[in-house]
This record gives C-alpha cells, structure tokens and sequence, in this order.
C-alpha cells in the first residue's frame, strides 16, 4: 500500500477565506513557499524553499494545477527531488473544503509516496503539512481581529 498523508482541519471561518489561503500566491506564501500559482488547471509552477539534502531535497517541488472546484476542491502534482533533475517524489496534493455550522472542514490528501527514496521526505510533510495548516488559521484569525502580522 502506497503511503499517504492525510489532514483534516477546522477552520471558523467561511470556505472563501479558506480558499484564498490555498490559492492566492502571496497568502501562499505566508504559510507554505514562495511561488508562481495560478488557480488554473494544466498551470505549471513551482514552490522554492532552501534544500534539504538530509531528505534528498534540492529545493524546488515542480507542480501542475490538476483540478479546481472554487470553494471546494483543489489539486496539483508535486514533484521534486536531490535538485540534479531527477525526480523522486511524484505525488498529488488534494485539497477539499466542506462547509460546516460555523466554519470549514479542511482536508488534506498528499499521495504518490511510492518508492523507499521518498520516505525522510514524506516523513517530514506529515509534521510539515500540519504546521503549515496551524499557520494558515494563524493568518485568518489575525486577519478576523484587525490585526497584522507585521
């Protein structure tokens, strides 16, 4: 059986907010990587953080957007390796979004993890993924009360 790494989160807050958080650039880039992303199916872009070689990573996950339901549904490849032009992960990030009584159910399923090589990658993306989800309802709920995270 394949590994997978599986996430669910919620939010107070009403899908739209949620949804700007996993497809705008610049909020992407407050809790995940720097990036190019457009929510448009077949758009190629790429996340950039610093390397990894602890985990065989180059610095650099090579993505396509795969899907997009605005509010509810989000998909990309995610790609990456050592940073020589090999590729040792080949996974799929989905998100989905379901309204709930006062807020949003966020779920995560990042898969493809399928060869010994990927297991201290995705090792660190089962922590890594949660974080990252902590840091998205950090922006909201300062972004709620007014405040700025300068």
């Amino acid at each position: 059986m394949t590994p997978s790494i599986n996430h669910q989160f919620f939010f107070p807050h009403p899908p739209s907010s949620v949804w700007e958080y996993l497809t705008n650039a610049e909020l992407m880039e407050l809790w995940l990587m720097k990036n190019d992303f457009q929510p448009i199916v077949g758009h190629e872009f790429q996340f950039r953080t610093n390397p990894h070689p602890d985990v065989n990573f180059g610095g650099i996950f090579y993505c396509k957007v795969l899907e997009v339901v605005p509010f509810k549904k989000l998909s990309y490849s995610w790609k990456c390796g050592p940073g020589d032009g090999t590729i040792t992960i080949d996974s799929v990030v989905n998100w989905k979004l379901e309204p709930k009584d006062g807020g949003t159910e966020l779920f995560l399923e990042h898969n493809g993890f399928a060869i010994m090589e990927n297991f201290p990658l995705y090792n660190s993306m089962i922590d890594g993924w949660l974080r990252n989800i902590h840091k998205i309802a950090e922006h909201l709920n300062t972004t709620q009360h007014g405040t700025t995270n300068a």
